[in-house]
């Protein structure tokens, strides 16, 4: 009777120390699969926080709740805009309608490109809805470029009034070289209808 409670005891403590083994077993493959998820993040980089190797960005006062539109025209493609938003080199990530449907105060376009083909760009800004007689409307206009490991660096600014409905201006036509610089000299604001154009 003595040596079958000895039996017992033994195989109880094998149970114990298997499932304690077991357990440790369990937490250590636990922690080894979190170290990834807990480990420091890496410092994210400028490439991660532009979206766009061009950044066109328009805006106009808060306190003017009008529709003002941005226009882009890449190399060789068509304008993009707010009935045309999307091209093989441009997007327009946001079309801001003034007051209407915004979830913020402030009024604010942009469109992003996809690489810098070499080539002329036009950036425009059209009047979209009608104006208060006597209102004019400032809006600013910014170029910027972002090449891969190279911060953003600002190439273009400029501001536009607007006057009256269906005003189209053109901001910039410019030229970029296969380095992403600014031609020299190729600079101007010499009229290029994008919308108007493709209404015609």
């Amino acid at each position: 009777m003595e040596e079958l409670d000895y039996l017992d005891d033994d195989s109880t403590g094998t149970v114990f120390r298997d499932v304690i083994l077991l357990a440790l077993i369990g937490f250590v493959a636990m922690v080894i699969m979190l170290l990834p998820h807990i480990s420091p993040k890496k410092k994210e980089t400028e490439d991660h926080k532009a979206p766009g190797n061009i950044i066109v960005e328009m805006h106009w006062p808060s306190e003017m709740p009008y529709d003002v539109d941005l226009w882009v025209k890449a190399p060789r493609e068509a304008p993009v805009g707010f009935w045309n938003q999307g091209a093989k080199v441009f997007n327009l990530l946001r079309d801001d309608l003034g007051s209407e449907g915004d979830a913020t105060d402030e009024n604010y376009e942009v469109s992003y490109s996809r690489g810098i083909p070499p080539g002329e760009y036009v950036a425009n800004v059209h009047m979209y809805g009608n104006l208060k007689k006597g209102q004019t409307i400032p809006v600013k206009v910014v170029v910027s470029v972002k090449q891969p490991g190279l911060d953003t660096r600002q190439i273009l600014q400029t501001t536009i009034e607007l006057v009256r409905k269906n005003q189209e201006e053109t901001a910039f036509r410019f030229r970029l070289n296969s380095n992403a610089d600014l031609v020299p000299g190729s600079v101007s604001t010499l009229r290029y209808p994008l919308i108007t154009g493709l209404r015609r």
